[in-house]
């Protein structure tokens, strides 16, 4: 549904995504010179797409207004607190459970889709950007964590290391996929500029955030806590187990299997440099396949 309350509404969202994934230093820049109360405060702006989006509808509702204006600032001063803490510890950024709560819930209202009935039919797409954009707000601006490699200026080295990931998961996925009845192929070309259209789309707006969720959040502070291999194990399962309300009622435990396998590739690809890219690289080309061949 394009309406120009939607298209604002859908700017107001993809501009801070946007501004701090390609020019991430000069926006934590921009945002340490604000006065502490409006660094606080601003996140409370991410409620406007939802009020354009839902009075446009005739669908605006004040408690989830008042949600979506306060979610984003309680986030905020939590990941606050955090990074006060960090500041009297030896071994600063290992994350705690302000921190975990943070994504605990914005994982859980995407996944279990909490909000959902918050929007009109088929534009719960906004619930989950906005929810993103809450995240890199606090994470980003507020907590400034440190190594989560959330700058979309790919290099080459992020497409190689993003595509190698991608070549290897790829005949583990065929032969387990198939063999379970998961994946089905399907003939046919589409053309250059489908492919070319789901992989973009893929990437920004189901790649990249996930990404930047699981390995960019996530996968880098639990290396914290405890260990490279413990943590790529760890994320990747919760990862699979975000899938398993995916094209299902129920349990769907094959979606859970080859999605937590993914993650361990996807995570491989984000810790070789920690960076967000090269792991949506590999996710993004996945999905994509996926998508227009094997669904």
């Amino acid at each position: 549904m394009v309406t120009p309350a939607n298209v604002v509404a859908a700017l107001l969202l993809l501009v801070p995504y946007l501004a701090v994934a390609f020019f991430p230093r000069a926006v934590v820049e921009w945002a340490n010179g604000w006065p502490r109360w409006v660094r606080l405060a601003a996140p409370a702006l991410l409620a406007i797409p939802y009020t354009l989006v839902t009075l446009a509808a005739g669908d605006f509702r004040w408690s989830w207004f008042i949600l979506y204006a306060l979610l984003p600032v309680a986030s905020a001063a939590l990941l606050r607190q955090a990074r006060k803490l960090d500041q009297n510890q030896e071994k600063s950024q290992r994350g705690n459970w302000r921190d975990f709560l943070v994504l605990a819930v914005i994982g859980l209202a995407v996944d279990l889709r909490w909000f959902q009935n918050a929007w009109p039919a088929h534009l719960s797409i906004f619930n989950k950007v906005l929810l993103l954009d809450a995240g890199i707000y606090g994470f980003v601006l507020v907590r400034q964590l440190g190594g989560t490699g959330f700058d979309l200026r790919l290099r080459l080295r992020d497409l190689g290391i993003g595509l190698r990931e991608w070549a290897v998961y790829t005949p583990i996925a065929l032969v387990l996929g198939l063999s379970l009845g998961f994946l089905h192929v399907h003939a046919g070309w589409p053309g250059a500029g489908p492919i070319a259209a789901a992989w973009l789309f893929t990437f920004f707006f189901i790649a990249v955030p996930e990404e930047l969720f699981f390995r960019g959040w996530l996968q880098n502070l639990l290396e914290r806590r405890i260990g490279r291999s413990p943590a790529l194990f760890l994320t990747a399962a919760l990862f699979g187990l975000a899938h398993f309300n995916k094209q299902s009622t129920s349990f769907n435990w094959r979606y859970v299997l080859l999605a937590a396998i993914a993650g361990l590739f996807y995570g491989r690809a984000w810790r070789r440099d920690r960076r967000v890219g090269a792991s949506a690289v590999t996710h993004a080309t996945v999905d994509a396949i996926w998508s227009l061949w094997l669904r």
